[in-house]
C-alpha cells in the first residue's frame, strides 16, 4: 500500500482545526503515533480575479496573508478522506493542496 505526503496551506486563525480535521480522518499516523504533522509559517500572495468570493482581501487587489503550511503523511486507504475533510472545513474558496507519492525505503 502506498504512503503519500500531503501539503495545505491555511490562514494561521485556522491551523488548529485543520490539523484536528486532518488527524479524525486518519492522516498523520505513523506507527503508535496518530495527529502527526509537521508545520512552518509563511506568507501567501495572490490577487483575486473579479469575480472571486476570497475569505481574506478584495477581487482585483493584492493580498499577502500569514499562513500554515501543514504537512502530513497519509495511506492510500485514508486520502481522499482526508483531502475531503480538509476541503469541508477550510476558509478558502480555492484550497490549495499538493500530494507526493513516497517511496519506501
Amino acid at each position: 500500500m502506498a504512503n503519500y505526503k500531503l501539503v495545505v496551506y491555511v490562514p494561521l486563525e485556522n491551523a488548529d482545526h485543520i490539523r484536528q480535521v486532518i488527524g479524525e480522518a486518519g492522516g498523520g499516523r505513523l506507527g503508535k503515533y496518530s495527529f502527526c504533522t509537521f508545520s512552518t509559517k509563511g506568507t501567501g500572495r495572490y490577487v483575486p480575479d473579479a469575480d472571486a468570493n476570497p475569505y481574506i482581501g478584495k477581487p482585483g487587489k493584492p493580498e499577502e496573508v500569514q499562513e500554515e503550511r501543514i504537512e502530513v503523511t497519509c495511506d492510500e486507504e485514508v486520502l481522499s478522506n482526508v483531502i475531503a475533510a480538509i476541503k469541508r472545513v477550510h476558509p478558502y474558496e480555492e484550497v490549495a493542496i499538493d500530494v507526493w507519492e513516497l517511496k519506501n525505503i
